[in-house]
């Protein structure tokens, strides 16, 4: 490493120290990280201290190319800007390469999904526990009714729990949602969740400290009706005695079930974007992977040179 790269390095670890406490470990990372850069930099015959954007660019390129995620390239980047803002301070440099480089765009990471058979087995067990007499049938009840909603609309936890009673007097197989920005949609209610708010709504209105409630889902909780993290803990109980993996169920994987569940068999993604309630069709496009699978089994399946490929196999 050249001395004059070596020394701005160093008194920019100095700084980093004496001005603004950095840890020892957060030191030793920037050392690495500019060393690194360094020696890449090498190879473009160039060094830190006299570096260009392009030099940086490419340097950001080839961490990419050499597996770093992007949260990997953004602390590196992060870890140039400082250095390279110090430079610029300290009268070392009058520029700042960094200044024009964009931070690594991070994927966007799959939501977790539950298979079409882990949401049966859960459902089942639910409904297994409803039909069994005791003081607390009216909660497992009230279990199952959520489920049932939950995947036959995708409604957001907030929502489904929020859900007012006049929900029981309703006809018919759509449900009213008032969602984000107080915005109102219709969502279609299979039959066997309206079975089971059927029989959790007469087993409601037979329990007197229930049956006033404007809450569908009443409680003794500050806002009146049943908190989501109780909710989400009922669920990964019931999903454990299901034998079904806990970390990977909650209300929102629920969510993420109906959605790739209906892309899965056949549905459009702009229906989908409707009955989730997301003002912009880029949120939906998350589920598309489910698309593609189904696009790719399509094309294999159907695909004249696939068949040919296949029974030359």
């Amino acid at each position: 490493m050249a001395d004059l790269s070596r020394a701005h390095i160093e008194a920019f670890l100095e700084m980093m120290s004496a001005e603004r406490g950095a840890a020892m470990n957060t030191l030793s990372s920037y050392e690495r990280d500019l060393e690194d850069m360094h020696s890449f930099l090498a190879t473009r015959k160039s060094t830190p201290s006299s570096a260009q954007s392009g030099d940086l660019s490419a340097y950001l390129g080839h961490l990419g190319k050499q597996g770093f995620a992007a949260s990997s390239q953004a602390r590196r980047l992060s870890a140039m800007r400082q250095f390279y803002k110090f430079l610029y301070a300290e009268g070392l440099r009058t520029d700042d390469p960094t200044s024009i480089l964009d931070a690594p765009k991070k994927g966007r990471s799959l939501p977790k999904i539950m298979t079409e058979a882990d949401v049966t087995r859960l459902l089942s067990l639910a409904m297994e526990e409803a039909a069994q007499p005791g003081p607390d049938q009216i909660s497992r009840a009230r279990m199952l009714a959520l489920l049932e909603l939950l995947y036959a609309t995708g409604m957001r936890v907030s929502e489904l729990v929020s859900l007012p009673a006049k929900v029981l007097d309703q006809e018919g197989r759509f449900l009213m949602v008032r969602g984000k920005g107080n915005k109102e949609r219709l969502v279609p209610l299979s039959r066997s969740a309206i079975a089971a708010m059927k029989v959790y709504g007469e087993m409601r209105s037979s329990r007197e400290k229930d049956a006033d409630s404007i809450w569908l889902f009443p409680s003794s909780s500050k806002e009146g009706y049943l908190p989501r993290q109780v909710f989400a803990r009922d669920l990964k109980g019931l999903a454990a005695r299901a034998g079904l993996k806990t970390a990977a169920i909650s209300p929102h994987v629920m969510r993420h079930a109906f959605a790739s569940h209906l892309l899965a068999n056949g549905a459009d993604l702009r229906v989908v974007q409707e009955l989730l309630g997301h003002s912009d069709i880029s949120t939906t496009q998350i589920y598309t992977h489910v698309l593609e699978e189904r696009l790719r089994q399509t094309v294999q399946t159907h695909h004249p040179l696939a068949k040919q490929a296949k029974n030359r196999d």
